[in-house]
């Protein structure tokens, strides 16, 4: 990639950064705020709960960018090893550090410790909050709602119907409104943790049927991958539709919802939705692996849907959907109390404000301290409760304090959070980054879509460099994800 290009990119993608940066700063707050400047919390918490926010900010942020990296690839395969190596590394680093803290009585496992092995299985593939009730760190459980996004997304890539994301954020919209309130929490869990052999045993079920719909999917055989994404994804849609251990029995579809929204406004702003948000057509080539030609639609198709195509109509429906997760958190969570109630409408609706004035000033010069800090957001989510949970174990530090005194405490806390942030990012995120990109580069090939359509292949290096670029964009945890 040439300089002015990748200059181009840093420019494009630095307001997706800055969200981030904001969202991380958040939750910070949000877990801070309950050891110091709770005056403070007390005040902004009669109408805004900062960490539900924050954390939606970041899902839609997800659901903007990581379809489009897996788009540019082209590979599931590629889209994978990028995936494995942006997640997981930091994440080890984090349950490494949660065990050390837990070790010297300066943090918490939660309930790891009840079942060691069944913790270990529920990490594997991250979704621990679906599976085993085990997240570790605290924040962890956004990770498992980030595993199931991509695990869709593969299996629509897989099928050739991804970019119909109008249609599954609605879905998954009114799946909220009108199933919110019947999905059983943590229905399986509730068995399982009767015994620790049980445990054991459903995580392993659970891991060895993702693990063979990953294994499948990475095969070159069509048929063979979309049976392995379709068999993941499956898996996944039955944990959210009954085992959710947090935080409440609507939050699968909610996220979900806000995650295709995501994709419904890259879709828009990338002029996508033309056909209705179906791929275009191509034509077949000669060779095991052969270069694709466009081929337009005939004029007559998707006529109707093209009388309401275009940024207006999807805005329209980006509001229509912001409001039903809305009022579905308000309608289910009306035993929660009126307070509560007020806090998810603020969150819903302003993190979808938040999101459509970054996009509205997408082309603004961010300051680069803020983009940095989005950069290095993944570490900050997943370690800020690492460092509180430190704070919180030492008496001494609890004396009553005075508000100057406080703010002091807490900025300093916030220093050792970025500055432990920055060192993980420098020492395992970065490095493992461009490792994975490497790899990824080596080993992706084009997959097939289910309509008999291949993605583009790549033609040439500077190809593969833009798709290797793109990548890294994508946060995790919310990848995008905290």
């Amino acid at each position: 990639m040439s300089e002015n290009a990748a200059a181009n990119q840093g420019s494009r993608l630095a307001w997706l950064d800055a969200l981030r940066g904001f969202a991380a700063l958040c939750v910070v707050f949000d877990h801070g705020s309950t050891l110091l400047l709770l005056p403070a919390r007390s005040f902004l918490y009669q109408w805004l709960d900062l960490g539900q926010y924050g954390v939606f900010v970041f899902f839609l942020v997800s659901g903007y960018i990581v379809p489009a990296s897996l788009e540019r690839k082209g590979s599931l395969r590629g889209f994978w090893i990028s995936r494995a190596f942006r997640l997981y590394p930091m994440f080890l680093v984090a349950l490494i550090l949660s065990a050390v803290a837990y070790a010297t009585g300066h943090g918490t496992i939660a309930n790891a410790g009840k079942h060691p092995l069944a913790a270990v299985l529920g990490w594997l593939f991250m979704l621990q909050n679906l599976v085993a009730d085990v997240n570790v760190p605290n924040v962890a459980w956004t990770l498992s709602y980030e595993m199931a996004f991509y695990l869709l997304l593969a299996a629509l890539f897989s099928w050739g119907i991804h970019r119909r994301s109008g249609w599954y954020a609605t879905g998954f919209a009114v799946g909220a409104v009108a199933l919110g309130g019947l999905f059983p929490m943590a229905a399986i869990g509730v068995w399982a943790n009767s015994s620790g052999h049980k445990a054991v045993t459903i995580n392993t079920v659970v891991d060895v049927l993702i693990l063979a719909g990953l294994a499948l999917a990475v095969l070159l055989r069509p048929w063979l991958a979309r049976t392995g994404t379709t068999l993941a994804a499956v898996v996944v849609l039955v944990l959210i539709a009954v085992n959710q251990n947090y935080p409440y029995p609507w939050s699968g579809c909610v996220i979900l919802a806000l995650m295709f929204t995501g994709t419904l406004i890259y879709r828009a702003e990338q002029g996508q939705l033309s056909s209705g948000g179906a791929p275009p057509r191509r034509s077949r080539g000669a060779g095991p692996i052969a270069k694709t030609a466009i081929v337009s639609d005939p004029p007559h198709a998707n006529k109707y849907w093209a009388r309401f195509s275009g940024r207006p109509a999807a805005a329209a429906l980006v509001v229509g959907i912001l409001l039903l997760l809305t009022f579905a958190g308000i309608w289910h969570g009306a035993r929660l109390g009126h307070h509560w109630q007020v806090q998810w409408a603020t969150s819903v609706l302003l993190a979808g404000a938040t999101f459509g004035l970054a996009l509205a000033a997408r082309r603004a010069r961010i300051p680069h301290w803020f983009a940095w800090l989005g950069m290095i957001s993944y570490s900050v989510y997943l370690l800020q409760s690492i460092v509180l949970d430190a704070y919180r174990s030492i008496p001494v530090l609890h004396r009553r304090h005075t508000m100057p005194d406080q703010v002091l405490l807490f900025a300093g806390l916030l220093v050792v959070i970025i500055g432990l942030s920055a060192l993980t990012y420098y020492l395992v995120e970065k490095p493992m980054q461009r490792l994975g990109r490497r790899v990824a580069t080596r080993f992706s090939y084009p997959t097939e879509t289910g309509s008999g359509d291949s993605a583009p292949v790549p033609d040439g290096p500077s190809a593969a460099a833009r798709s290797a670029s793109s990548s890294t964009a994508v946060a995790g945890g919310s990848g995008g994800s905290p």
